[in-house]
Formats: structure tokens, C-alpha cells, sequence
């Protein structure tokens, strides 16, 4: 399993689920101290690899992928994670911060793809893009749920494309989770990164004839 945005949050409690379960994983994200820590908890390089990547940068992405081949020969899964967010409002963020947050959610995401689509093909293997609620509702002002509306269409875009070679598609839907990501979270127990982690190994563990492909997940306290 490669996971990007794996330093943190969702994507580092992935691939614990991952690796619990047995896979090898690949850990990629911009804060490599992050990524070494979890690749020791997890068994060291030869069970999970760190590799350092931005994600806006075709050139890491490609990098990324050929040492993932170069150190277990093969991809079956890859998810698609690295993203963050931005305060609601057309005035509440820079233009710079907007820019990198649209570059990082959806173009990113896409080269994501774009690296992997061949090895996940050749291997009939699960593709998972992380989206939002976000993605399915707009708060007021949001332009984070305009990059997660985009991941919506992307992940279908992407089962189309895929239709027949026997690779599965899911896109993740979380509301808010525990994490670093939401400064102001709805009041009550929220989601934790092990919630979201659990419902996508749940998917992946379906029979190959099985595409599950979209969780839409909420606490239960979450009203949007």
C-alpha cells in the first residue's frame, strides 16, 4: 500500500490498519522526520518505507512510485491522502494559501493517480481518494469544499476510466475527525483517524468482485 500524506492523521493510522493486516506500505509526505518515526514503529524500511514527496511535483510522485517498485516489486494499493484545508470565507486566507491548498488537494491528487494508474492496473489493484463531506455539501464560503467537490468528480472519473481492468475505486467521505486538521470541530465525540482507517480497510477486504465506491462517514453528533 503506498499512502501519501502519511506523517499524520488519517493517513499515518492507514497504514498502521495496513500493516497490521499484513501489507507492506510506503509512507510519503513532505515531513520525513514524521514519516522515519512511523516507519520504525512499524517494523523499519523493509515493512514500511519512508520516502519524501510533495505531491505538487510530478517529478517526486514519479520518484516516489519507483521506489516503491524498486523496494517490494509491486503496488496494490494506493491512497491518495495528502491535502489540507483552509478557514471559511473569501477573505479569511491569503491567495497563496488558497493556491497551494487547490494544488495540493486536487492536482496533487491527480498526479497521484496519474504515478500509479499503470502498476494499480497491472496488479487489478484499490484505488482510495480521500474526500470530504465537504465534498458532497458547501459550507458558507468554503473553498476547501470546492477542492473536495473536485476529488468527488475525480474519483468517479477515475471508475469510468478503470471500468473493466478490475481495479476498485473508493472515495472517503469523512465529516470531522479528531485531528490536527480541524481547529473548530462540531461539539461531542468527534471521528478519530481509526474510524476512518477501519471503514477503509473494511473496503479493501471485500471480495475482487466487490467495489465499494464511496464511504461517507460522520460522527454522530455532526448535523452537516
Amino acid at each position: 500500500m503506498l499512502v501519501t500524506g502519511a506523517s499524520s492523521g488519517i493517513g499515518a493510522a492507514t497504514a498502521r490498519a495496513a500493516a497490521a493486516a499484513g501489507l507492506r506500505v510506503v509512507l510519503a509526505a513532505r515531513s520525513v522526520d514524521r514519516l522515519e518515526s512511523l516507519s520504525a514503529e512499524l517494523g523499519g524500511p523493509d515493512r514500511a518505507l519512508a520516502v519524501a514527496c510533495d505531491v505538487i511535483e510530478w517529478e517526486e510522485q514519479r520518484a516516489l512510485v519507483a521506489r516503491a517498485l524498486e523496494a517490494f516489486g509491486r503496488i496494490d494499493v494506493v491512497v491518495a491522502n495528502a491535502g489540507f484545508g483552509a478557514k471559511r470565507g473569501f477573505l479569511n486566507e491569503s491567495p497563496e494559501h488558497w493556491r497551494a491548498m487547490v494544488l495540493t488537494n486536487v492536482y496533487g491528487a491527480a498526479l497521484t493517480v496519474r504515478a500509479c494508474i499503470e502498476e494499480l492496473t497491472a496488479r487489478r489493484g484499490h484505488l482510495f481518494l480521500m474526500g470530504s463531506v465537504a465534498g458532497r455539501k458547501v459550507p458558507p464560503g468554503s473553498v476547501y469544499s470546492a477542492t473536495k467537490w473536485a476529488v468527488t468528480a475525480m474519483a468517479e472519473a477515475a471508475r469510468q476510466e478503470l471500468h473493466g481492468t478490475g481495479v476498485r475505486v473508493t472515495l472517503v467521505s469523512p465529516g470531522t475527525v479528531e485531528t490536527p486538521f480541524y481547529d473548530e470541530p462540531v461539539g461531542g465525540e468527534q471521528l478519530t483517524a481509526e474510524d476512518v482507517s477501519r471503514a477503509m480497510m473494511f473496503a479493501m477486504q471485500q471480495p475482487p468482485h466487490v467495489d465499494v465506491n464511496e464511504i461517507l462517514i460522520r460522527p454522530t453528533v455532526q448535523g452537516f
